[in-house]
């Protein structure tokens, strides 16, 4: 009797423990992605690859989280360890290298201090979003000219749309809150506001590629190509993003966006881009993060196909910026499986802090 029960809990132990198994198994299938606001191009992105993935895999489940902006991601990630696991974010390349400065000026208004490690996944497009301005007024022509004059950007839980602004214009040009009225209404509201005068400029999105070849537009720029209002386009010079790059140990990259890329824009302009891409705290499984990563370069070049959707994808795109330093190691294993690591040596990468 005494050996049948005691065969009998060994049995239920090994089911018990197949069972905690197949749970945490699923588990770990499951990956949470913060995005960014409703309406937003990362969060179209990342529905997308979830759709697909479901499509290729039923047990490997991504869902797309809307959120409050990449700021509010870091903020997140940083004080919540048990997403450290699970889940994958949005981000851009300058926000994490300002972790650690959060709470202190310029960052005081945007996001605490943040000192967890991060490491990339891939990159989803190089984001011009908030290093140029839009304007009605034909006689705004440089960002020196927004001294007194209301400017409306993202919100300040967007680090695009509403830090990256911020900071090119006072460490570009010394304007701030003493010499200018700074709104922050968010994506949803700029585009009405400057057509009703609410405001005398406004931030636009606007993602590219390494190559520059393809562009993807955010959905202001649709809502002003509606209007019957002439538009007109405000930029910045390679010198002032040296200036804001020396201030802020940031990597931004002078860029030329061609005529006609933008609604009504009869001539070339120049700005500034940084990098968008989609990263996960050190601690995230490498086979998840392996699994990910190959998932989304299967899943790319119909990504590209589909019109609005992820034009910005190449190989290039999803590596460019990484390095063995700040890329989590899942992600170079799949890297170099595929072949495109070698592909890292045509560019920059961005120095995370250790």
């Amino acid at each position: 009797m005494k050996r049948r029960n005691c065969r009998f809990f060994g049995q239920m132990m090994i089911i018990g423990m197949l069972i905690i198994s197949f749970s945490l198994s699923a588990s770990a299938a499951d990956i949470d992605i913060l995005a960014c606001p409703e309406g937003c191009t990362t969060l179209a992105i990342s529905m997308y690859l979830s759709r697909e993935i479901q499509k290729s895999d039923p047990e490997f489940h991504l869902n797309p989280k809307a959120t409050e902006g990449y700021l509010y991601n870091l903020a997140e990630m940083g004080r919540n360890s048990a997403l450290w696991k699970t889940t994958v974010f949005g981000i851009n390349d300058d926000v994490l290298i300002f972790a650690p400065q959060g709470g202190k000026e310029p960052f005081t208004k945007f996001f605490p201090q943040v000192n967890a490690k991060f490491r990339f996944l891939y990159g989803i497009l190089w984001e011009v979003t908030g290093h140029y301005f839009i304007t009605t007024d034909p006689k705004l022509k440089t960002y020196s000219d927004f001294k007194g004059k209301k400017l409306g950007l993202g919100l300040v839980t967007q680090s695009d749309w509403g830090m990256n602004p911020t900071l090119d214009l006072k460490y570009g040009y010394n304007i701030s809150h003493e010499n200018a009225e700074l709104f922050y209404p968010g994506p949803a509201k700029l585009g009405k506001a400057l057509l009703n005068g609410e405001v005398d400029a406004i931030v636009a999105g606007l993602g590219a590629e390494p190559n520059f070849k393809s562009w993807l537009p955010s959905l202001i720029l649709s809502e002003l190509e509606k209007s019957d209002k002439p538009l007109y386009y405000i930029g910045q010079e390679a010198a002032a993003g040296e200036k804001i790059n020396e201030s802020l140990k940031t990597s931004y990259i002078p860029i030329t966006i061609p005529a006609g890329t933008l609604p009504r824009q009869p001539r070339p302009l120049n700005t500034l881009v940084d990098g968008n891409y989609h990263a996960c705290h050190e601690s995230f499984p490498e086979d998840l993060a392996y699994k990910l990563v190959k998932f989304v370069a299967k899943i790319g070049p119909k990504a590209r196909l589909e019109a609005g959707i992820w034009q910005t994808w190449s190989p290039e795109m999803m590596v460019a910026g990484l390095s063995e330093d700040n890329t989590h190691p899942g992600a170079i294993r799949a890297y170099k499986e595929l072949g495109w690591w070698e592909l890292i040596k045509k560019f920059k990468p961005a120095n995370l802090p250790k």
